[in-house]
């Protein structure tokens, strides 16, 4: 694995997900950084070896839904941060919350599993699905995330994604505070 700085030198290989977020981030003059893996990043133990890597901690991007499957909701936490339902549930006015299947993820966010990403929130033109973020994700120096592919992954400042990235997306925030637990 290797740093790089910017998009890839060619598009070849690269999904049209992938290239669109590269696109978005250029138009708003975001400087990143990125890893490319040969194998998909599918654990939160292969995210710890990029992160060492892309010197930032990848958040973990959940995609939730309510027992009717009619309220989606993108949440980013921090990745070692353990996560129960019943924490997020009163902060957000939603009983009952589980993972939303990939037919969800792919209709709403346009992204396979393992590919939740909050650049998924450019694929939600209709803004079906609220943004949740941990507070505790916004006290971080940078954003490691997917390209809306789990096989890159690009380390942004945080101050780029609020000043930026966030506005960009058209999505209203829900801050929301989750317990760390004590181990």
């Amino acid at each position: 694995m290797i740093l790089e700085k910017g998009r890839p030198e060619t598009t070849e290989g690269r999904t049209d997900k992938e290239i669109k977020v590269y696109d978005l981030l250029d138009s708003l003059g975001v400087e990143f950084e990125r890893v490319d893996t040969e194998e998909p990043a599918m654990t939160m133990e292969m995210c710890e070896e990029i992160d060492k890597v892309l010197g930032a901690t990848t958040c973990k991007n959940l995609f939730l839904c309510n027992r009717q499957q009619t309220d989606f909701y993108l949440l980013l936490i921090p990745g070692n941060k353990p996560f129960k339902t019943k924490d997020i549930s009163a902060q957000i006015g939603s009983s009952r919350l589980s993972f939303a299947t990939a037919e969800h993820m792919e209709k709403y966010l346009g992204v396979t599993p393992g590919s939740v990403c909050i650049f998924g929130l450019m694929n939600d033109c209709e803004n079906k699905v609220r943004f949740l973020i941990d507070e505790e994700v916004l006290e971080s120096e940078y954003l490691g995330t997917h390209p809306c592919i789990n096989t890159t992954s690009l380390k942004i400042k945080m101050s780029d994604v609020r000043e930026k990235l966030i506005p960009a997306l058209a999505h209203p925030v829900t801050y929301v505070n989750l317990p760390s637990y004590a181990e």
